[in-house]
């Protein structure tokens, strides 16, 4: 990596922990940024932004504070992507080490059913999952959940197959650990490592799978996330963008630092690329 490369990677990184650290004390704070609930009507509908000194960011169409609705909505956005992305990945995690150490049929077995998920776009397959499971927030994590865990597996597959014949794991073998133990608790342990390139972009495509389901209309309806602001937004887009263009830009905000955080955490561990 070229020392600019170097720089610009690790100012990447730092400013989006910072972003990442301000938006989680954001939604920390929601309670006491905006007490009042933000599904209230508490104002003229369509105030435009800093128009009123009470409502900084505008009201939308049924009088609702926008500011409101967008910091607690960072808690329901940053919560449940980040729940569905830890998820995924234990998911991943656990059928990955399975397929890895446990002999050629569970691995051949294991692997069509991986590849028969990574078949159907990620968000197709939530999209159908929540249909199915009906609209809540745990409901979308588990959706998000079982839709994005492939990549994981096979990573952690293949790190497997690779650590599956070192010296320690014949050594385990040779005292009498059994399989499950020498799997999870020796092989697993540095097949984790390039697992960690992929939290961000894991996460980040939570948030934005979560964005669009609650578009589409199918989160909980008493919660308000982004994606469901900007829903409530689009009929409004000619006389009021900024219903639409204030949650759009915090969605793209949000995982544009999840994506610089996790590519900085990942060369500082000395993982340059998913095989």
């Amino acid at each position: 990596m070229t020392s600019a490369k170097r720089v610009f990677t690790g100012l990447g990184g730092i400013v989006g922990g910072a972003i990442l650290v301000a938006l989680a004390l954001v939604a920390l704070a929601a309670p006491l940024l905006a007490p009042s609930d933000p599904l209230n009507m508490v104002a003229r509908p369509l105030t435009a932004p800093l128009s009123d000194p009470r409502f900084l960011f505008g009201t939308d169409h049924l009088g609702r504070d926008v500011f409101a609705g967008l910091v607690h909505g960072a808690r329901v956005s940053m919560v449940v992507g980040a729940a569905a992305a830890a998820a995924a990945i234990c998911i991943g995690v656990l059928v990955g080490t399975t397929a890895g150490f446990a002999g050629r049929l569970a691995d051949n077995i294991l692997m069509r059913i991986t590849e028969a998920f990574q078949t159907v776009p990620t968000f197709l397959l939530a999209l159908a999952l929540v249909s199915i499971l009906g609209a809540s927030a745990v409901n979308v994590v588990i959706a998000i959940a079982i839709s994005a865990w492939p990549p994981t597996a096979r990573l952690v597959r293949a790190e497997v197959l690779r650590l599956r014949g070192s010296d320690y794991v014949d050594a385990a073998r040779l005292a009498g650990r059994s399989s499950i133990a020498i799997a999870f608790l020796e092989v697993l342990p540095g097949a984790l490592h390039p697992v960690v390139a992929l939290i961000g972009i894991t996460v980040g495509e939570a948030i934005l799978v979560e964005s669009a389901l609650a578009f589409l209309g199918l989160s909980d309806p008493n919660l308000v996330s982004w994606g469901s602001m900007i829903a409530n937004g689009r009929a409004q887009l000619r006389t009021a963008p900024y219903l639409v263009i204030i949650p759009g830009i915090a969605i793209a905000v949000t995982v544009l630092a999840v994506s610089l955080s996790g590519d900085y955490l990942a060369r500082r561990l000395g993982i340059t690329e998913v095989t």
